[in-house]
């Protein structure tokens, strides 16, 4: 059996890692250009999602940080801390740099045998004729363009700056915070004992002073150097149709998400996993891979992505009325509901393995 990728960004390396796993031939469509991640970019991929990916994909648990709290503070409350999510010193979540799981993806394919790169090529019409199977994860191939363009979609009027800062050493430095500001939630993600991972998540595109952010909501690190800082525009959308024939649409390209969570790559895993276990099924009982997984797949994740993302929307909607309004009345309510231990509990399993419908 023979799938066809389109595009080389981490989800299609991971996606093409699992099928290769199955023993099935993957060609990857990807442009002349070579991707070159920003290395200020990291990725928080959830304890269920390391566990899949480490059994189905490839073992990486040498590149990852893990987490063992959450601290979550309002600015409206003076900083106060709102809720805290933490499981007798377990792990919650990973941090793990995208350059680092990028390259050695795409090293550890290009060992195997039924894997192949297929450089530039421009013939749509030949692809459709080639494959039975063809996953597009490219937003900016002509599959997209021409079938795969109308989406519900929203603009943040918002940009996301992020970079990387080294500090004094910490002994187990292990605690992820996130502040709500006025202006957009900020985050510091532990990514070793002596760097964190900084993301900022603006409301506004006027020119903002990041170090001196970091320097005023910094509350734990020492001897703080930031790194280069990056950005990027952010918008929600969820796709309309999943897949045409035997196309079928896959991870950015049918869900982006708002990145306060870090929900956006684990999505896109459980994409993966839904997807795997429907292709197993088709082999296990002897039939081809072809339209028949694009229907199954749409059926089983279209409407689960689609709450999931507008979840994540409906909390960032929640805290943005709270820093426009200048209350501190949705700080108190989140606080209050913080100590129910049912509720986190379900927040913590719903973040950890996504919509279970």
């Amino acid at each position: 059996m023979k799938v066809c990728i389109i595009g080389d960004g981490l989800t299609s390396l991971a996606l093409a890692k699992t099928l290769v796993n199955q023993d099935i031939y993957v060609d990857l469509v990807c442009s002349h250009k070579t991707k070159n991640y920003d290395r200020t970019r990291t990725i928080g991929l959830s304890k269920n999602n390391v566990d899949f990916f480490n059994k189905n994909i490839a073992n990486i648990n040498k590149f990852l940080w893990k987490i063992e709290k959450i601290e979550i503070f309002s600015e409206n409350l003076k900083s106060e801390k709102i809720i805290e999510f933490e499981k007798n010193n377990q792990q919650l979540f990973s941090l793990i740099k995208n350059y680092k799981l990028y390259d050695f993806l795409k090293i550890n394919l290009k060992k195997n045998k039924f894997f192949k790169i297929i450089k530039n090529k421009n013939n749509f019409e030949k692809i459709k004729r080639e494959y039975q199977l063809i996953i597009v994860c490219d937003k900016n191939n002509q599959f997209s363009k021409k079938y795969f363009y109308k989406k519900f979609t929203k603009s943040y009027n918002s940009y996301a700056y992020t970079t990387i800062i080294n500090h004094k050493k910490i002994y187990k430095n292990n605690i992820a915070t996130q502040i709500f500001t006025k202006k957009g939630p900020l985050a510091f993600l532990p990514i070793s004992e002596s760097k964190t991972s900084v993301v900022y998540s603006y409301r506004g595109f006027e020119k903002i002073d990041l170090r001196s952010l970091i320097k005023k909501y910094n509350k734990r690190f020492q001897n703080v150097k930031v790194s280069k800082i990056s950005s990027f525009k952010l918008n929600l959308s969820n796709l309309r149709t999943y897949h045409h024939e035997n196309i079928l649409a896959f991870g950015d390209v049918i869900h982006r998400i708002h990145p306060l969570a870090g929900q956006g790559f684990n999505m896109n895993v459980r994409d993966i996993s839904k997807l795997l276990k429907l292709i197993k099924e088709k082999i296990d009982n002897g039939l081809v891979l072809d339209s028949s997984v694009c229907k199954d797949f749409e059926k089983s994740m279209k409407h689960k992505n689609f709450l999931f993302s507008n979840g994540i929307d409906l909390i960032y909607e929640i805290f943005k009325l709270e820093g426009n309004i200048k209350n501190n009345v949705i700080g108190k309510t989140i606080k209050l509901f913080g100590k129910n231990k049912m509720l986190k509990d379900f927040f913590t399993k719903t973040a950890d393995g996504g919509i279970a419908l």
